[in-house]
């Protein structure tokens, strides 16, 4: 169920300059103002994101390079503003400033076939840096582009697009909304069926502003006299993937209690993925841990959010516990946790982390402690589901995790059966453990009542 921790492939990549590629009409000259939620210090980081396509008989002839880069122009006219810069205003807040000086894009060209990456796919992938060139001085928080694209045509037709986006700007569905966007551009429709809103105030904090919830994800830890905190960085970290199909999934749900076994697929492999990662870390038994659980929550607003919103709508409730709990207790109990911070999340939830926000200075982040682990889901945000006239991409996904943040993304194995992968950053030693964890975890015997 592993993917191999490394794949023994190599090719050359040979790239053009890369260029700025502006609206294709001219766009108003504005600054805009990101929420409360948007321009948070956890949320300073860039998220590299890969889709590969299949060569398509129909579109013989056609350049995806110069498709894309055309429909890119096009999409930006409306999304004008991730063709702008970020500047910070008072108190650090976060502004766009619409200069319309447009987004990095790279045309490149790969000797290697869509199959020699292997079946299925899963990252990390290799080359990874030629197939996402980091552009010189591209990749800061203020006054560079907040979007780099780059386009690799593959010897049999296919291709792949990378992306790289500076996360305040956007979460996964509103980066999905633009890129769906820029696949009907890309297809010929006229207009968007989506239309993009900006409305970022409707995240700022209230006047006064209120917090009512007491925010642990955001906890400023220290260490105790008597328990050792393990501090970030990974020394010499290794990424691999894990996949979680019908087998895998159907044998954890039956660990479990029968009262327990009607969650979600993300809560039962999230649970799984919390108890094999502080196991293989080897922390002290009475140290704390915490799984921070990215809810999206526009459904959790009254009325619901607007439909077009494509700023970061989204929060991170933290479940709490000391190690030798999540040893010792079945996978029931992180389970239980993990439900319970994730219904937590309301209206007011979201309303009092803006809050805090702006009273804290919006310079607080996640404890910097290898105990704090965050997972994503991303199956259902739709990156594969971009259609640029190749028709779906047979994988897309984030390239990487990203140091304590793993990523659940969608896949198809041999067969066409849909399954999830989750994508993990440890030291080497760790990820041994890890691997081994999630084995032993796949040999228990179901619990009673099954």
């Amino acid at each position: 169920m592993a993917a191999p921790s490394s794949i023994p492939l190599k090719f050359t990549v040979r790239r053009c300059e890369p260029e700025l590629v502006a609206p294709a009409k001219p766009t108003p000259y504005e600054q805009k103002l990101l929420s409360d939620i948007d321009d948070q210090a956890s949320l300073r980081f860039q998220v590299p994101v890969i889709s590969f396509y299949q060569y398509e008989p129909s579109m013989e002839g056609k350049d995806p390079a110069e498709v894309i880069r055309e429909a890119l122009a096009q999409t930006l006219v409306c999304y004008y503003p991730f063709a702008g810069r970020l500047r910070e205003g008072a108190n650090g807040k976060l502004i766009v400033d619409c200069t319309g000086e447009g987004v990095m894009f790279i045309k490149a060209d790969a000797d290697v076939t869509l199959e020699q990456f292997g079946e299925p796919l899963l990252p990390p992938f290799p080359c990874s840096d030629e197939l996402l060139y980091n552009v010189p001085s591209s990749e800061g928080m203020l006054n560079c582009p907040l979007l780099l694209i780059q386009v690799t045509r593959l010897k049999c037709g296919g291709f792949i697009f990378a992306l790289r986006l500076n996360h305040v700007m956007s979460d996964g569905t509103g980066l999905a909304q633009f890129l769906f966007a820029l696949g009907e551009m890309a297809r010929g429709v006229a207009t968007h069926s989506i239309s993009p809103i900006w409305e970022r105030h409707l995240l700022d904090a209230q006047h006064p502003a209120g917090i009512t919830f007491t925010h642990r994800e955001y906890d400023e830890v220290e260490a105790p006299v008597t328990t050792p905190i393990t501090i970030l960085p990974f020394d010499n970290p290794v990424q691999r993937s894990f996949s979680f199909g019908f087998a895998e999934v159907s044998l954890l749900r039956s660990l479990l209690p029968p009262h327990l076994r009607r969650c979600t697929t993300f809560e039962l492999i999230t649970a799984c993925l919390w108890r094999c990662r502080t196991l293989a870390i080897n922390l002290d038994p009475d140290e704390e841990v915490r799984m921070i659980c990215v809810v999206n929550a526009r459904s959790k607003f009254n009325p619901l959010f607007p439909s077009g919103y494509y700023g970061n709508v989204f929060v991170f409730p933290a479940a709490i516990t000391a190690v030798k709990s999540l040893r010792e207790k079945p996978l029931g109990y992180a389970m239980e946790l993990i439900k319970q911070v994730k219904a937590s999340v309301t209206e007011e939830y979201v309303k009092s982390v803006a809050a805090l926000m702006v009273a804290r200075g919006k310079r607080i982040h996640f404890p910097n402690v290898i105990g704090t682990y965050i997972i994503s889901d991303l199956t259902k945000v739709g990156f594969e589901d971009t259609d640029f006239g190749w028709d779906k991409a047979v994988f897309g996904g984030t390239m990487i995790a990203v140091g304590v943040i793993s990523f659940l993304m969608p896949t198809k194995n041999k067969k066409g059966e849909v399954g999830s992968v989750a994508s993990i950053c440890l030291p080497a030693p760790a990820m041994e453990r890890f691997a081994k964890e999630l084995e032993n975890m796949l040999k228990q015997q179901p619990s009673e009542g099954k």
